[in-house]
């Protein structure tokens, strides 16, 4: 019973944490990739569509987009939607491939990230406390209706809370390591 406590923290807590990787490779730093588009969608016949499933998304260089789309009519579209886009981008359409160049990002710029990078893993953070708090309750509860002992109780606790300072450690590294890239000019 312990081990399904620990079990179901350990999974949740691994979500949080894939949820914040796949949130701060959204902030973009200097560079670029395709992941950066997946989030903006195109009017596709009525319908809000993510640029990916109308368009190739590629890196031409390390520092521009490259979007093709399927439809030679949807690139004005897909280009408005890019301009749109709360990623501060620019796009300009050379033939059938519309570029999406990178502007180099200011110290300001970078100061601002690293502020909203601190508080998604803050939020994270919260996240972890949360899921540890509610395995806390169910080992109490176990204890309540009898079905552990109080040694196995503590017990239950003292490996949650590691577990938990595991995580805890783990989002600092992704934190530090995401400063460290909006930092690097």
């Amino acid at each position: 019973m312990i081990a399904d406590v620990k079990k179901s923290a350990e999974q949740k807590m691994q979500k949080s944490l894939e949820a914040l990787k796949v949130d701060l490779s959204k902030i973009r730093s200097g560079r670029a990739h395709t992941g950066l588009l997946d989030h903006v969608t195109v009017d596709y016949y009525g319908a809000p569509t993510p640029i990916n499933q109308v368009a190739n998304v590629n890196l031409i260089d390390p520092r521009t987009i490259g979007v093709i789309p399927w439809e030679k009519k949807m690139a004005n579209a897909i280009e408005k939607a890019i301009r749109d886009s709360d990623l501060g981008l620019n796009p300009m359409s050379v033939g059938e491939v519309i570029r999406v160049p990178m502007p180099p990002l200011t110290e300001e710029r970078r100061k601002e990230l690293t502020k909203i990078v601190k508080q998604e893993a803050e939020h994270v953070r919260v996240a972890m406390r949360n899921i540890r708090r509610d395995a806390n309750a169910q080992l109490k509860e176990l204890l309540k209706s009898k079905e552990i002992s109080e040694d196995d109780e503590r017990r239950g606790q003292d490996e949650i809370q590691k577990l938990t300072d595991r995580y805890i450690v783990e989002i600092e590294k992704i934190l530090q390591v995401k400063e460290a890239e909006l930092m690097a000019i």
